[in-house]
């Protein structure tokens, strides 16, 4: 099996995997086709694959490959 690497961690990858798949895994919100919560909630995330920023109106369709490196980024409120 396939494997890519995301925040530093090697994990497998299924055929077929999109940003927006791996970002609904994370965030456990379902995404609309432009990168929205079905919700209407918002994400706070950003996503960058092998270095280039994915724009969230691209995230369904930008196909995840062999080998590689994401970095998904989730906006934590605080004080």
């Amino acid at each position: 099996m396939n494997s890519i690497n995301i925040n530093g961690t090697t994990q497998p990858l299924a055929d077929g995997t999109t940003v927006a798949d791996l970002v609904t895994a994370m965030t456990g919100k379902s995404l609309l086709a432009n990168g929205q919560a079905v919700d209407g909630g918002r994400l706070g995330v950003a996503v960058a694959r092998n270095s280039d920023i994915v724009p969230r109106s691209q995230w369904s369709a930008t196909s995840v490959q062999a080998n590689d490196q994401l970095e998904i980024v989730t906006a934590v409120q605080g004080g």
